[in-house]
């Protein structure tokens, strides 16, 4: 039958099958995705490559074994703490990371090396919603379920492509709509998928969502919409919030129509069952916690929580960051959602843990970690699972700091720009290989089991953690036998002195065997003691999973707290010299920096590189078209890349994905540009706004590269995508090619000794050049400074690698045959290309998306094409 577990990707929490067969299929039984998958869970298979894997533990570049690289990491720690204090010491972790995992580096860190230094990157994406949750709930709750996007009369997304970044619950709410007919209401600054068929999308301006929600919370004060027996029986605050709420120039601030304000208003008004689905374009805000409690209010205000169809509903972008909560991962948090500034709390962990001298104040959170780091107040650094070189903004100051930290230690599983900066690497499991479990966005723990082998000496994090903290002295408090054991003590403490206070109580686990642990089907906590585990219930409360509808909140009256707010811009002001906004975030078919994803060649057709999305009036005042070169700078740095053209962009406005790295373009990572600009009661930084400049960047020639090795082309703009056999590379230079470039173009190739062939017609400026080594074809380039076409990396991609005839040699120069644009992709699940479609609906008669499924399978498993299907059948559609 297989081995069930959980998809890698982000925080829906989708369970998968892995066969017999080398398959990874969607599991119908899993209440999260019910037997749907996205694009990139579809290729998990195709990711489980170990040709590039770290395998065996290096210190300062030499490998050596476990016993060696964790005695230097323990010693090394010590002596730090010793010298410099338990503060000079840090983690930084993931939430890609099993609970289990996260819940051994929170009490080696905060309960015994005696530091709150512990932070994750979940504080990117999620802190804003912690602390929104903590101010308006007392605790960092999610109160509804999944199942209530399916029950709700209207859903408003917020900051949210829910349609890319969450596609299978982007495909359960678009099933309930056609079959309840629930209504759909986007707020973004950008037009994206998730628009395309919704009933109102409101473009507001960057920032302004606090004074949207303060102006709606006012209107249904004025309606006679608030619920003032559940307001008044189990909040406090209302009428502070209310006050501050009215006056507020939402139209003015927004930039919104206001006939278009006044239908969201009416709409929300009307309707009783509301879920709002908040996410990163609330979150990474300066403003972000105060977007999140804006939210909060007006479902508090209107009762509309815990209940069936209603609620505001966080969703997050990792796997495991609500389990990462859950265990203290955070440099404010304790263990098991307990809190620094709550009384008892430090003492009740710490005698838990059997830990003296644990920490008793927060520690330093990721944007103050990184430069504790760069001035040497930090020594001593372990990173987990994660990759901050690439992905943390200000990203060169990031690498800088790591560069000159004295002991900087990077458990991963395969080699990043961030381990290129480690003295000691350590070969991490990865997903198939680690057993533990992770939590959703609806609270719902999974088990992710293996099914392969570890490759080389790889162990999982949770055991190197316990192993270093033996080594440092603390043997007893670190001696598990596997991650059943940690998993046992964490929800332990959930319960310990528990007494109803705190909802995240997994008492009813705590004493779970090993084989009923390794059976454990997902369900939703709070699962307290006289919880039955061995039944396998999945409410977690008798309100099928929800929280709060008839109050309770963990707050010391039982009331949650309405907190006013007051609408600040953005922290960073836009300016003669910076006068757009750069907006970062993800496409729909890659993860973080690609580590995975860039692996499996037909996630990259859809969007095969970084490119900078704007606004058609911008793009002609600047002189900018499709595909060409712009120059983007902000205060902290400068990249080139090609620019997109996007009518769905707001004017003066700027999309770039995050996920690609310098491995993978010469314009990434994108957050070398981004600021350090925070939330100050999140401390998340703001990346969905900073001030940026624009101007075209000179093309002379263009370029294409298929080369068996990744390699780094210098002094042009790149970007690579993988291919079966190696890699494609499409090139730009900003100088003029030499007379004859033969030369520059064996320095583009890293082709060094190999055979050299050449087709050249400078007259119509073409240049190309294949290189062979032992009769087999290591690399071909394609140059041309005109207007000529380039060959499609897809009709040569099987040429590479591969034993070339004498008579073929001219074909590989001829670009195999067909010089051609390669078919831009649409559907990543099946490989189906804009033209393949184009082609059917014409051909075959096709006028609906059902029509394209049936006919080449196209939007039908993760249906995240099915927007760019509509659009598709519009523009074909049209002229009949």
């Amino acid at each position: 039958m297989g081995v069930r577990t959980t998809c890698p990707y982000c925080g829906v929490g989708c369970g998968v099958i892995a066969t017999p067969d080398n398959r990874v299929v969607a599991d119908p039984a899993h209440p999260a995705n019910l037997g749907r998958l996205c694009s990139k869970g579809a290729a998990l298979a195709e990711t489980l490559d170990d040709s590039g894997r770290l395998l065996h533990p290096v210190v300062e570049g030499a490998r050596v074994d476990w016993d060696t690289a964790l005695d230097r990491v323990a010693d090394t720690f010590s002596r730090t703490i010793a010298e410099h204090g338990p503060d000079s010491v840090a983690f930084y972790v993931s939430g890609q990371c099993l609970t289990e995992d996260y819940y051994v580096a929170n009490k080696l860190m905060k309960g015994f090396i005696g530091s709150a230094n512990i932070d994750t990157n979940s504080r990117l994406c999620m802190s804003s919603s912690v602390a929104g949750h903590v101010r308006a709930f007392g605790a960092d709750v999610v109160p509804g379920t999944y199942d209530d996007l399916e029950e709700a009369d209207l859903v408003v997304l917020v900051g949210s492509n829910l349609a890319w970044c969450h596609p299978v619950l982007f495909q359960r709410l678009q099933a309930a709509r056609a079959t309840r007919g629930t209504k759909l209401v986007v707020l973004d600054p950008r037009r994206t998928a998730s628009c395309e068929d919704a009933d109102l999308h409101l473009q507001l301006a960057v920032g302004s969502d606090v004074a949207l929600f303060a102006g709606l919370l006012d209107h249904l004060d004025q309606a006679g919409a608030i619920d003032q027996a559940w307001a008044g029986t189990h909040t406090t605050g209302l009428a502070s919030a209310l006050e501050a709420a009215r006056g507020v120039d939402v139209a003015g601030i927004t930039g919104l129509e206001p006939a278009a304000i006044a239908a969201f208003y009416a709409l929300f008004t009307r309707s009783e069952r509301t879920v709002t689905v908040y996410s990163q374009g609330v979150n990474q805000s300066s403003s972000g916690t105060d977007k999140v409690n804006a939210i909060v209010n007006v479902h508090l205000a209107t009762g509309r929580i815990g209940r069936p169809g209603a609620g505001p509903f966080s969703v997050t972008g990792q796997p495991n960051a609500m389990g990462g909560r859950e265990v203290g991962g955070l440099a404010n948090q304790l263990a098991a959602h307990m809190r620094f500034d709550q009384p008892g709390a430090v003492e009740r962990v710490g005698r838990f843990w059997g830990a003296p001298d644990i920490a008793t104040s927060p520690g330093l959170k990721a944007i103050d970690l990184f430069e504790a780091v760069a001035d040497g107040r930090v020594r001593a650094l372990w990173i987990i699972c994660t990759n901050p070189a690439d992905s943390m903004p200000r990203s060169d100051l990031v690498r800088a700091a790591l560069r000159d930290c004295p002991f900087v230690v990077v458990s991963d599983i395969w080699p990043t720009d961030t381990t290129a900066l480690a003295t000691v690497i350590l070969p991490a499991a990865g997903w198939g290989e680690r057993d533990g479990t992770v939590t959703n966005s609806e609270r719902r723990i999974t088990r992710q089991r293996p099914f392969r082998t570890a490759p080389g000496s790889a162990r999982p994090d949770w055991w190197m953690l316990a192993e270093v903290g033996r080594r440092m002295g603390w043997a007893e408090a670190f001696d598990w036998d596997g991650p059943a054991a940690v998993f046992r003590e964490h929800a332990a403490l959930t319960a310990f002195e528990n007494g109803g206070t705190r909802p995240l109580d997994l008492g009813g686990l705590a004493e779970v065997s090993d084989a009923a642990y390794d059976a454990m089907p997902p369900q939703q906590w709070p699962l307290p003691a006289d919880h039955r585990a061995s039944q396998g219930a999945s409410q977690g409360t008798l309100q099928g999973g929800r929280l709060f509808a008839q109050g309770g909140f963990p707050t010391e009256d039982g009331r949650a707290r309405i907190v006013p707010t007051t609408w600040r811009p953005p922290a960073s002001t836009r300016s003669a010299r910076f006068p757009f906004w750069l907006n970062t975030g993800r496409v729909r078919d890659q993860w973080h920096t690609m580590t995975r994803t860039g692996l499996v060649p037909r996630l990259s057709q859809h969007v095969p590189e970084p490119r900078a999305s704007l606004h058609p009036a911008d793009a002609s005042a600047l002189g900018l078209a499709a595909g060409g070169l712009v120059r983007l700078t902000t205060p902290h740095g400068v990249m080139v890349m090609r620019a997109e053209i996007d009518p769905g962009q707001q004017v003066g406005e700027v999309f770039v994905p995050m996920h690609w790295t310098d491995a993978f373009s010469s314009a990434g990572p994108i957050d070398r540009l981004v600021g350090a600009a925070v939330d100050p009661l999140s401390g998340q930084p703001e990346l969905k706004a900073t001030p940026l400049a624009l101007e075209p960047a000179p093309v002379h020639w263009r370029g294409l590269l298929l080369h068996t090795d990744a390699v780094r082309p210098p002094d042009c703009t790149w970007s690579r995508i993988r291919l079966e056999h190696g890699h494609a590379l499409d090139l730009s230079g900003a100088e003029a090619l030499p007379a004859d470039p033969v030369v520059y173009a064996r320095t583009l190739m890293a082709a060094g000794d190999a055979e050299m062939m050449e087709m050249a017609d400078p007259s119509r400026g073409v240049w190309r050049y294949a290189a062979l080594r032992g009769g087999r074809l290591v690399a071909c380039l394609y140059l041309t400074s005109g207007s000529q076409a380039l060959p499609s990396p897809q009709a040569l991609a099987a040429l590479l690698a591969v034993p070339i005839a004498d008579a073929a040699r001219r074909s590989v120069l001829a670009g195999g045959g067909q010089v051609q644009a390669s078919e831009q992709a649409v559907c990543a699940c099946f490989s189906i290309g804009l033209q393949t479609i184009s082609t059917a609906i014409i051909e075959q008669r096709l006028t609906s998306v059902a029509d394209i499924g049936a006919a080449l399978k196209a939007g039908t498993n993760c249906g995240s094409c099915i927007p760019e299907l509509r659009d598709i059948l519009k523009r074909q559609l049209a002229p009949a």
